[in-house]
């Protein structure tokens, strides 16, 4: 199996990025607002006393429409600075180390929804795989 065979897949292969990417995120929000699943952010979202508290807004309305691939180059644009912004105002105080602060998973999202910005949503969503530019032959190997 050689590039141009895994190629045809990677529309496919964005698609469950970005459904998986955008469950995870949701997941945040969920928490932060329906206190599911349970843990130390659980209802936090409803004191709206602080950044985490809007962060929560974020994290369920962007990763609910990440995960449907709908608006996503919106919605991704949105949480990737949500998550730019949470690095650097919550983890890296903390430490200079991602690893070490707790902030990886910040810098991941961040990063992950800056290239569906540029990329867009893939296959398996509401928005469609429409690219602008399509990519000829030559560029893709």
């Amino acid at each position: 199996m050689n590039g141009r065979d895994l190629f045809r897949y990677e529309p496919i292969a964005v698609g469950i990025l970005r459904i998986m990417t955008g469950l995870l995120f949701l997941e945040h929000g969920m928490q932060k607002f329906l206190s599911f699943p349970p843990g130390k952010m659980a209802g936090f979202g409803w004191t709206f006393a602080g950044p985490p508290a809007y962060a929560g807004i974020i994290e369920l309305t962007c990763g609910l429409l990440i995960t449907l691939g709908w608006f996503t180059r919106p919605a991704a644009f949105l949480a990737s600075g949500t998550m730019a912004f949470a690095y650097f105002y919550a983890h890296f105080p903390q430490d200079f180390f991602p690893l070490n602060n707790m902030g990886d998973a910040a810098i991941l999202y961040c990063f992950i929804f800056l290239y569906l910005v540029f990329r867009g949503a893939g296959a398996l969503s509401i928005d469609g795989d429409r690219r602008s530019v399509e990519v000829t032959e030559v560029e893709r190997v």
